[in-house]
């Protein structure tokens, strides 16, 4: 008898191990997949971006096929009226490239940095894009499996950070400092810079106990 409760208790713990087991497998089987998803999104959101920014260049081309359309790209995009490319709702105000690190991200505007819109995008979460004498601060999540900026503990002295703005403008920066802080230290946002514009990316260590910053500067 003593053996035959035995064994149905380890039947019933087995039973709760296999469900444990298999609920576990179908929660980190979603994860990524939402991840996956969410990485497809953005990958299309940026081509919009991309595509919305390269036609109204086009159409200026057309009219004068002199013009110089590097020098115009901003003013050519804001008095054309440049249609809002949206992400999930939020506005997308340029976007980021980390060629090392294989991503291409939309950046959300500062005023709808949250929780919610950290879960989808990269954010500006101080100062403005590609502003003369300006330091961005860009904020994304630590995914841990390669998305966002999970992969900028890879990033080194001399490796290239490429800005797209909302009027056109791609400006490349270079990485020059790298290292971690604590939570609650915002000083790289607010650091004094010099002539050039700056670019600060910030997200969590990979034990979330931490920042790791990044800092680049206009090449």
């Amino acid at each position: 008898m003593f053996n035959n409760k035995y064994s149905k208790v380890l039947t019933v713990l087995l039973v709760i191990v296999i469900i444990g087991i298999l609920g576990l497998l179908g929660f980190l089987g979603f994860d990524a997949f939402r991840r996956r998803s969410i990485e497809n999104e953005s990958q299309e959101v940026v081509r919009q971006f991309e595509n919305e920014h390269s036609n109204q260049l086009a159409n200026v081309e057309a009219i004068d096929p002199d013009i110089d359309l590097n020098s115009l790209a901003g003013e050519t995009t804001a008095n054309n009226g440049g249609k809002v490319v949206k992400y999930k709702g939020y506005d997308v105000i340029g976007t980021i490239e980390i060629p090392k690190n294989d991503i291409k991200y939309p950046i959300i505007r500062q005023e709808d940095v949250g929780i919610n819109s950290l879960k989808i995008a990269i954010c500006n979460l101080y100062g403005e894009l590609n502003e003369p004498g300006g330091n961005a601060v860009l904020i994304g999540h630590n995914y841990r499996n390669g998305t966002f900026f999970s992969n900028n503990k890879k990033l080194t002295k001399g490796d290239k950070i490429y800005i797209t703005d909302n009027d056109g403008n791609k400006v490349t920066y270079i990485v020059y400092k790298k290292y971690e802080t604590s939570t609650g230290d915002f000083d790289y946002a607010t650091r004094k810079i010099g002539d050039k514009r700056e670019i600060s990316l910030s997200t969590c260590t990979d034990d979330s106990k931490r920042r790791l910053i990044i800092w680049a500067k206009e090449e």
